[in-house]
């Protein structure tokens, strides 16, 4: 069994893993990281990462920014290799995650849901038929009204994803409404859309002459990303340093 850290455990993804960990037999939570202790759980938290003294085979992060820092000299210090799914990390957090890697394995992705990385690759094999045929691609994606950042982290993956199989030839359009002029055949559109309580929806067109294929992926809650993320430690505990995503997740289930 899979001994993990929750660092973060108390907000609202960490209540997520410890219910999602509570039923399944392969992986179990051993201490827990947060500075507020309003939560009863069936393991010990710590307010600092520097106090936990439990032994444990990976982290899983999903706390602040701030935090990330003393997070990632804990691991080096302990070997513990760690799956990063805090966003908003500074520059210099980048680059210490980097540094990070070449001590322990770190797993760091756009999006923790199994789903949308098999997306990604059925985007590639799709993207390297169709743009050469010369079908138009456009990314629309759909959140709630409080995200505050626009495109989302997700859709920029998978225009990465679609760019990088077509060799990193195409430019990303965001805003058509300052420029009258038709589309370019070497870009990829990406549009957002924010309201209501929309948890994640990402559509992909491919849009050729008189045919049109559509590819979806719906979040219809959180727990998807939880999901992920736990069987992401399953995937790390143990493993040698270095960067890893997760679609070596996705490699390793095959």
């Amino acid at each position: 069994m899979v001994r993990m850290i929750m660092h973060g455990c108390n907000g609202k993804m960490g209540q997520v893993i410890s219910n999602i960990c509570q039923e399944d037999s392969d992986i179990e939570i051993v201490a827990g990281i947060d500075p507020y202790a309003g939560i009863e759980n069936s393991y010990p938290v710590f307010p600092t990462i520097e106090e936990c003294n439990v032994e444990a085979d990976v982290v899983v992060d999903f706390a602040a920014a701030p935090a990330v820092d003393n997070l990632l000299d804990y691991c080096i210090m302990h070997q513990l290799p760690v799956v990063l799914c805090t966003t908003g990390l500074g520059e210099a957090q980048i680059v210490k995650v980097e540094e990070t890697s070449q001590k322990v394995a770190v797993l760091k992705s756009a999006n923790m849901s199994l789903g949308v990385n098999v997306l990604m690759e059925i985007l590639q094999e799709a993207a390297k038929i169709l743009a050469p045929a010369g079908f138009d691609m456009e990314i629309v994606e759909k959140h709630h009204n409080q995200k505050v950042d626009a495109p989302s982290g997700t859709a920029l993956a998978l225009a990465d994803a679609i760019n990088e199989a077509l060799g990193n030839t195409y430019q990303y359009r965001y805003d058509r409404t300052q420029e009258r002029e038709k589309r370019r055949k070497d870009e990829i559109g990406i549009q957002s859309v924010r309201g209501g309580s929309i948890v994640g929806e990402h559509e992909v067109i491919f849009a050729g002459l008189d045919e049109v294929i559509e590819v979806k992926h719906t979040a219809y809650s959180k727990g998807i990303f939880g999901k992920g993320a736990v069987e992401a430690a399953k995937f790390l505990a143990g493993k040698p340093a270095g960067k890893y995503d997760m679609k070596d997740v996705i490699v390793a289930k095959r």
